[in-house]
């Protein structure tokens, strides 16, 4: 058992670095190719920009395995392709009706639990805000890194809060590709590839963690577990929807309307337009003539 800890000690920080590359460039090259990003989650690049971001400024105050900060620095640069590439190809408006008759409205842009975002939140119409956003957050942190450093007691505990949080946040990397499956009750768009190499790094990552000789916190060991059984369900979702049905335009259904000769469907004219009924039951004459009928 020893030389296999020993192989996985090698082996796993080395899957854990290139797993940003190996995770989300097939799913990249996949939107580009069809262009269009309709099956997956914009939240995805959201967590993980805001998780590996948190991370690297964890990473002086906690000075973890250095692993796992190389794999946050590579995952914010894969994440900023990755979310170029969806901007780019995010479905443009519908000319038909429906759903799909709204602005973006794929799942994509569904809002979780059913509740709105305030002021729209990462469900933006145009990609400038989200760059904004980013920027916005990262001069955040720099800010508080220098501001806070020379105060040691505080920034202690500033580094273990954003530690905790950071991983908490990739901690919940699933759970909008989850519910964006649930609504469609589709996984496609969703590839496979990614959903492999989150299986597979869970399963590296909790061996690596519980047995490294390296500093790993508490942390990463706890946030990991709950990611992993995150990961494991939406492979249970994979097995049950599959790729869904076909088309993901919803239209009306012409069963809802009456049906006439030829297939046109007229639909009824004000008592003012086609006529009165009588008391006799007899219906008054149109003013508007025949050509109404």
């Amino acid at each position: 058992m020893g030389w296999f800890t020993t192989i996985t000690g090698y082996l796993a920080p080395m899957f854990l670095i290139m797993s940003p590359v190996l995770s989300y460039s097939d799913q990249a090259l996949s939107m580009h190719r069809n262009k269009s990003s309709a099956g997956f989650s914009l939240d995805i690049p959201l967590i993980m920009l805001v998780a590996s971001l948190l991370k690297i400024f964890y990473w002086p105050g906690a000075r973890f395995d250095t692993a796992l900060l190389i794999q946050a620095l590579l995952m914010v640069v894969m994440q900023v392709i990755l979310l170029k590439v969806a901007l780019d190809h995010r479905l443009p408006p519908s000319s038909k009706g429906g759903e799909a008759a709204t602005p973006f409205a794929n799942v994509n842009d569904g809002p979780v639990f059913g509740a709105q975002r305030p002021y729209n939140f990462w469900q933006w119409r145009s990609p400038k805000p989200y760059w904004q956003f980013l920027l916005y957050f990262f001069i955040a942190l720099t800010v508080c890194e220098l501001v806070l450093t020379p105060v040691r007691p505080i920034y202690e505990t500033y580094s273990m809060l954003i530690g905790y949080v950071g991983l908490s946040v990739e901690a919940t990397l699933p759970i909008p590709q989850i519910f964006a499956n649930a609504r469609s009750r589709s996984c496609k768009g969703f590839r496979l590839s990614v959903l492999a190499s989150w299986l597979v790094g869970d399963a590296m990552k909790m061996f690596w963690f519980f047995t490294s000789t390296t500093e790993i916190p508490w942390a990463f060991k706890l946030c990991g577990m709950f990611q992993a059984c995150c990961d494991s369900f939406l492979g249970v979702q994979y097995f049950m929807y599959g790729d869904g049905e076909d088309g993901a335009i919803k239209e009306h259904p012409m069963s809802q309307y009456p049906q006439y000769p030829n297939g046109v469907y007229k639909p009824p004219l004000p008592e003012h337009v086609s006529g009165r009924v009588t008391p006799t039951g007899r219906r008054t004459s149109s003013p508007y003539g025949k050509e109404l009928q």
